[in-house]
């Protein structure tokens, strides 16, 4: 292949006369600047290692100390109080004058150094306070005022990515009796008098005996790490699952609802990809602004593994490999797969000039190789296949080349010849079919072990594909927000739809990666793909909008937007499928009371209002780390670490989850004009059904007017239907709406939607 031979710096024949040695020009060029690009990084995130080291503090700082400290001396005044005199004494021989400045400088350095620590020691004091969150809404005590005041002064200067890194406090371990208390609390409701009993005495057994030896462990690794569950939880909650990590773990998230800026799919990549490598660039300069909830910086330590990442499998645990700076994606196109170089002569390639390399993959005729068509559907079939035939089939030869570009490529593009969106005469089961896509595909044509794989559709639509391992949703959620708007805002088309800019037709093609298949491994293949096929068929998803009404609405009836959505799931659940959800006592009376069709409003309301605020007080105790399954969880753990068993633990971890949620942010609402452009709205994104009799629910509040949802469940459960519950979604914010709202009109309900509400006169 004439582009593979371009990357060869030098060639040499033997011939009669000798060794003939052709050296490329172009290549030894290309590889010096691949080397300037290299150390410009490395000299990047050396600087920046600096500056985060020294935070909240800042390096020119230590100048002004220097500087103080000598002044105070030629003011005949000793300010260390006699340690620069004592290390004058250790200093080599020199002049009087130089021993003075040397001792100065290293008493500065050491002063310097002392209040940095003190600064950090005082910053993470400052963010383990936590009553700010308990507060009522609007009313801020005192005590808070001066909390914010002094977090902003030891906050210092604009801060990087990572600078509060060190500053942030370990994540507490609660107490047992308060998380047993707080757990029993949520499933009281889903037992009976008896078996309410029984676990309940269990929990007693437990707290008194064998859980007081668990926590001391548990206290112990909290000392020493900074967050005594994550490591846990990635290896036991994601890396060791041997079934297909497609639908059962991934997840996707969904391009803008009403607009396409291209028609394009060539373009749309072009500018989306050029895109994805700028964050990349802000990412590695620690340009991006720490996330904060209110005030309170979060850990970035996710973000480090969104780019050149994949997840290895394993045939007892998979592992998560992470290289550096790859300068080439892998594109999947008609069962080919081709490595596309983003960078020439040490720049990044425009978005013309990737959408000019993008259409070359879509024009190329050349047929899949033997065995290549299909391959990606060993990353969506079982865990322990995928492992042993990775090791007998891809771990040498052109099998393990090939493979290697396709998991240290910094991303995954899939060019799917398909047209997805809200498109069509039902433009709401259009919507049902590409959350579908993006969650699954063909099972053939992702790769679903990459840290993140983005599909372009034949009618310019995107969506993307994420493996969750190695970083919660929101993360990968702030990339795709900024790749959206930079896309649409920035970058933009031209009159015809293509990138703008020029293009260097010189740029070499993509490389056509090769493969050496055996019929054995074309076995695995199909194997893989029967089990991944069977999986996505059985999938049930329903995506809609809801926009009678936003959190702006909800809030003036001074209530939390996400308590009053998660109380809607739960009375969804509950009228769909007549069984109750984990949740606390006071959901589980209203929604009972609401559902009976027997009760007075005011007494409804009450019940309501309790309800929602007993929410929220669980979910800031989740958010100030007293939640109870993870601490939970990793009792758990611990008890196999010391080979012990616990009858209440086992019992606990064995609970299904027939109801699981998760909200999608909207973090970076300044990158887009709603009010001039409000068409340019994400539909967030979505997730399979955590068990098989279950349901999966994303929610994304967008703006104070849409609430998008994404429902998933199975259909070979005969309890389950998502469309079912999309429309007792529907119902309970209508109705939720109506009891906290009673003075909006409210749209005809038949007597089967909507219970009589009994008003007491």
């Amino acid at each position: 292949m004439a582009e593979a031979h371009q990357a060869v710096a030098f060639q040499f024949t033997v011939t009669p006369e000798g060794i003939d040695v052709q050296l490329s020009h172009q290549a030894l060029t290309e590889i010096y600047r691949s080397g300037v690009r290299s150390w410009k990084k490395r000299i990047i995130r050396l600087k920046n290692s600096v500056i985060t080291g020294v935070y909240p503090a800042s390096p020119s700082s230590w100048l002004f100390v220097v500087i103080a400290i000598l002044a105070t001396m030629y003011t005949r005044s000793d300010p260390s109080m006699g340690l620069i005199a004592k290390i004058q004494e250790h200093i080599p021989t020199m002049s009087t004058q130089c021993q003075a400045v040397v001792s100065a400088v290293l008493f500065s350095t050491m002063l310097w150094l002392l209040l940095i620590f003190t600064m950090r020691l005082c910053l993470k004091q400052l963010l383990s306070y936590h009553r700010w969150m308990f507060e009522q809404h609007g009313k801020m005590s005192n005590t808070t005022k001066v909390w914010v005041a002094l977090v902003r002064i030891f906050s210092g200067r604009k801060p990087l990515l990572y600078s509060y890194q060190g500053s942030l406090p370990n994540l507490p371990v609660p107490t047992i009796k308060d998380t047993l208390k707080r757990y029993l609390e949520s499933v009281r409701p889903l037992m009976d008098d008896a078996q309410y009993e029984h676990l309940t005495n269990l929990a007693a057994e437990f707290e008194n005996s064998l859980g007081k030896r668990l926590q001391w462990y548990l206290k112990l690794k909290a000392l020493w790490a900074s967050n005594y569950v994550s490591d846990w939880w990635e290896e036991y909650i994601y890396l060791r699952g041997r079934n297909p990590i497609m639908v059962n773990s991934n997840y996707y998230g969904m391009d803008f609802l009403y607009v396409t800026p291209t028609p394009i799919q060539a373009a749309r990549a072009g500018n989306s990809i050029h895109a994805f490598f700028l964050y990349r660039r802000k990412l590695h300069k620690e340009e991006i602004k720490p996330v904060s909830s209110a005030t309170i910086p979060c850990c970035s330590y996710q973000f480090e593994r969104m780019f050149d990442t994949c997840r290895i499998p394993g045939t007892q645990t998979d592992t998560v490999q992470h290289w550096q700076d790859s300068d080439y994606i892998v594109v999947y196109h008609r069962g080919r797969y081709f490595r596309l170089r983003v960078y020439q002569a040490g720049r990044l390639l425009s978005p013309r000039e990737i959408e000019f390399q993008i259409q070359r993959i879509l024009d190329d005729p050349s047929p899949p190789l033997k065995g290549e068509a299909k391959l990606g559907a060993l990353t969506a079939g079982d865990r322990i296949p995928w492992a042993k035939a990775r090791k007998a089939y891809f771990s040498s030869g052109v099998n393990k080349r090939s493979l290697d570009y396709i998991e240290r490529a910094a991303f995954f593009v899939t060019l799917d010849d398909d047209e997805q969106g809200m498109m069509g005469d039902d433009p709401a089961a259009s919507l049902d079919c590409y959350a579908k896509s993006l969650l699954h595909g063909k099972c053939y044509d992702r790769w679903f072990d990459k840290s993140f794989s983005v599909v372009y559709y034949k009618n310019g639509k995107n969506g993307i594909n994420a493996e969750h391992s190695w970083a919660d949703a929101p993360v990968l959620a702030h990339l795709w927000e900024y790749t959206l708007a930079i896309d649409s805002f920035q970058l933009g088309y031209n009159a015809e739809g293509h990138c703008k800019g020029d293009v260097d037709s010189s740029l070499p093609r993509p490389q056509k990666l090769s493969w050496e298949i055996p019929p054995e491994c074309e076995e695995q293949i199909s194997q893989s793909l029967a089990v991944a096929q069977a999986l996505a068929d059985d999938v049930d998803f329903h995506v809609f909008s809801f926009r009678d009404f936003g959190k702006g609405k909800i809030k003036k009836c001074r209530v939390s937007p996400d308590a009053f959505i998660q109380m809607v799931l739960q009375m969804a659940y509950y009228r769909v499928t007549f069984l109750w959800n984990r949740a606390d006592i006071q959901t589980y009376t209203y929604c009972t009371q609401a559902t009976s069709g027997s009760f007075v409003l005011p007494a409804l309301l009450r019940l309501l209002r309790a309800a929602l605020e007993k929410h929220q007080q669980l979910y800031r105790l989740a958010m100030t780390g007293s939640g109870i399954d993870r601490h939970l969880f990793c009792l758990y753990v611990v008890s196999k670490y010391l080979r012990v068993d616990s009858p209440f633990l086992k019992e606990v971890l064995s609970e299904p989850w027939r109801l699981s949620t998760s909200q999608t942010p909207v973090q970076q609402a300044e990158l887009f004009d709603l009010v001039n452009y409000p068409e340019y709205i994400s539909c967030g994104g979505g997730f399979g059904p955590v068990a098989d009799d279950g349901y999966g629910v994303s929610y994304c509040i967008v703006g104070d007017d849409l609430i998008n949802f994404h429902i998933s469940c199975k259909h070979s459960c005969p309890n389950t239907d998502a469309h079912k519950f999309g429309a007792q979604v529907r119902q309970a914010l209508l109705d939720l709406m109506q009891l906290l709202n009673p003075k909006q009109k409210e749209p005809n309900k038949t007597e089967e939607s909507r219970p009589e509400i009994k008003k007491d006169l």
